[in-house]
């Protein structure tokens, strides 16, 4: 739960808009690899990968803000953190083929990120 000094401040609002962006990259990315099993759609997934790295960063930096001088919930940057670790994983797994890895890591990429969107809007 969101605490009440964390409520009040920027830093948990900096966090719900990275936290919306990078959730939508995750989406966007497996929008793109639907459409790459019915043979388009390869160099969208591609450039989405960045996409995911960068917000990935994004909502590391403003986890650890809200964190420590919004004082709010610490565990938010750890999972964060695990995020953006497995977005650079999921980027070394799709591009050497394996399949049977990267789906299953890009389902729970999506349910972290979906998580800390829910959490940090809850009441």
């Amino acid at each position: 739960m969101v605490t009440e000094v964390a409520r009040g401040n920027g830093y948990l609002m900096a966090f719900r808009a990275a936290a919306l962006l990078n959730a939508a990259a995750v989406f966007f990315q497996a929008v793109t690899a639907g459409q790459m099993i019915r043979g388009a759609g390869a160099g969208m997934h591609g450039a989405g990968a960045g996409a995911v790295h960068v917000l990935g960063l994004i909502l590391l930096v403003a986890a650890v803000l809200l964190w420590r001088p919004g004082r709010g919930a610490g565990w938010p940057a750890l999972v964060g953190l695990v995020t953006l670790l497995l977005g650079f994983v999921q980027s070394m797994l799709g591009g050497s083929g394996e399949v049977l890895v990267h789906v299953p890591l890009g389902v729970t990429l999506f349910g972290l990120s979906v998580w800390l969107v829910l959490w940090s809007w809850r009441p």
